[in-house]
């Protein structure tokens, strides 16, 4: 019998989940990313923090615009990630200011835009579980800033996601960062974390 690593059991999660969430319909897609906004913007824990860090979608990610969009109609700053790899920086972010195509073909705000230190991450994912593990796409990315953002000031970490990413349990390396909170289109999922 062959024992297979962390990383290639994190592999192969990665590829089935990734071919599952492609397999939402668009339309499902575009409503559930409504109702998770809804319900993130709901969360107590997140109405007052300010930046708050989020992704600009790719692939079929929950679209995180109508959340950053309505967290800086209600008065918050935004900032989008920056990739420098193997790093992220934070850039403030306004609906109307330029993108420029990043890292990995990832659209973010130029190097004029101000740099700022989140004190809430809005986290993209493949899969998670509900004690808060998260897949990625495999790159470290947000495991590094969240480290990084934690060694300034506590940090809160919401992962948006739909329901059928979920699974039974995530396998967690040491370098992993679990998450405060999931918000799927059926409502946040509160973690051990939180």
């Amino acid at each position: 019998m062959t024992s297979t690593s962390l990383p290639e059991t994190k592999d192969r999660l990665r590829q089935e989940l990734l071919v599952r969430r492609d397999a939402l319909p668009k339309a499902f897609r575009v409503e559930a990313a409504g109702r998770i906004a809804e319900a993130a913007l709901a969360l107590p824990e997140l109405r007052h923090v300010t930046p708050v860090g989020g992704y600009w979608t790719i692939r079929s990610e929950v679209n995180a615009r109508p959340l950053l969009e309505a967290l800086i109609g209600r008065g918050q700053d935004v900032a989008l990630s920056q990739i420098i790899h193997p790093h992220l920086s934070w850039r403030l972010w306004r609906p109307d200011d330029p993108l420029i195509k990043g890292g990995f073909g990832v659209r973010e705000p130029g190097p004029d835009a101000p740099e700022v230190f989140p004190k809430a991450l809005i986290v993209p994912l493949v899969a998670f579980d509900r004690r808060g593990g998260r897949i990625g796409y495999g790159k470290g990315h947000f495991d590094r800033a969240i480290a990084a953002l934690e060694a300034q000031h506590p940090i809160l970490t919401v992962g948006l996601a739909y329901s059928a990413q979920e699974i039974d349990e995530v396998p967690v390396e040491p370098h992993d960062r679990l998450l405060d909170i999931i918000v799927t289109e059926a409502g946040p999922i509160r973690t051990a974390q939180a």
